[in-house]
């Protein structure tokens, strides 16, 4: 094991003796030292409940044999940091926070890695440093809040605050009404209802292969996701244990596949930045060529909010990424047949999918 570094051997006694006053026993140190990485605060939204789903992980690392050890990354709230000066330190956090992913893993040897993520910078933060590190690694993201609803209008963060703010601006809605709209529209724990960057990136990273089946759509505050966070815990152990790593997931073909996928659902344009960097840390040979290529053959297959009404939520409940899969695969050839941490290949994630059309 690649932990063995600080955990075997005469010369390591003093680092054992370091990982004795965790409490950890020789049981847990003879183990996969498998590190969990949460982003959780109490300022960004989406990341308000990764305590609870950080656990969940724990559990399923413990389960299948591995020594789980949580530590955080930092994260912004695009949307909070968003026309002030503080939106300066949204794009910089990304690079920042893969520096110390890199940094906690390699000083400490981990063996393997859960990235719990969710926001806009966040996630691409962390598959860069997936594949800088190039250990074994999954990705969980905790998943879009809940629909808001007011006076049974059906309400996004971009609908009950950022188009209300225009509709006051327009005297289309009265600031009694805006200030209902703004308490109700963002509901829960979760990223923005919409297909903006936070989620897209959830999609990708699920098209790409390094989380599982529906881990982009299902709902932070579900007991769906708290199961997945679990076979996540579950499978970085095995992952660890075949040494399957970043590079054999996140290829030429797979981020191909993130882009065809991009295209058909009409994500966020932060895509290309967030993609770009991907590739380059993985020195995967990908350009705007490819973006410009594919945008002539990919037809958009369904419009989410902020284009169109329906949202994450409707995604989810119409088959969530496999239905995608299951839509495009086939009849997109440039969608090809690449392998994820889940040991499935897109061929039968999308053989298995259910669709609502």
């Amino acid at each position: 094991m690649r932990s063995d570094a600080v955990k075997t051997g005469t010369q390591q006694a003093p680092h054992r003796s370091l990982f004795n006053a965790l409490g950890m026993t020789k049981e847990e140190m003879d183990r996969p030292l498998v590190g969990i990485v949460s982003s959780y605060n109490e300022i960004v939204p989406g990341h308000m409940n990764l305590d609870k789903i950080t656990q969940a992980v724990k559990l399923g690392v413990a389960m299948a044999g591995g020594t789980p050890v949580m530590f955080p990354a930092i994260a912004v709230c695009d949307g909070i940091a968003m026309g002030h000066c503080g939106m300066k330190y949204s794009l910089p956090s990304r690079d920042l926070i893969a520096d110390c992913v890199e940094t906690v893993a390699e000083a400490h040897q981990l063996d393997g890695l859960v990235l719990l993520t969710n926001c806009d910078k966040i996630t691409p933060g962390m598959l860069i440093a997936a594949l800088r590190l190039d250990i074994p690694c999954i990705v969980v993201t905790a998943g879009p809040m809940m629909d808001g609803c007011s006076k049974n209008e059906v309400l996004t963060m971009i609908r009950g605050s950022f188009e209300a703010v225009g509709k006051l601006s327009a005297g289309k809605i009265t600031q009694q009404r805006l200030h209902e709209m703004e308490e109700e529209c963002c509901p829960s724990a979760g990223s923005c209802q919409g297909l903006y960057t936070a989620n897209t990136m959830a999609c990708l990273t699920e098209v790409m292969g390094m989380s599982l089946p529906f881990c982009a759509t299902a709902s932070a505050v579900s007991s769906k996701k708290k199961q997945i966070a679990f076979e996540s815990g579950i499978k970085i152990v095995e992952l660890v244990e075949k040494g399957i790593k970043p590079s054999d997931i996140i290829t030429k073909d797979s981020m191909r596949n993130a882009i065809v996928t991009d295209l058909a659902l009409g994500g966020s344009t932060n895509s290309i930045l967030h993609l770009l960097a991907i590739a380059n840390s993985g020195n995967i040979d990908i350009s705007l060529k490819d973006f410009d290529e594919l945008s002539y053959k990919i037809p958009q297959i369904i419009k989410l909010d902020p284009s169109a009404l329906p949202t994450m939520t409707d995604l989810h409940n119409a088959g969530g990424i496999p239905g995608v899969m299951k839509t495009l695969y086939g009849n997109t050839p440039e969608l090809k047949d690449t392998k994820g941490v889940s040991g499935l290949k897109i061929s039968q994630i999308a053989q298995a999918a259910w669709v609502d059309n």
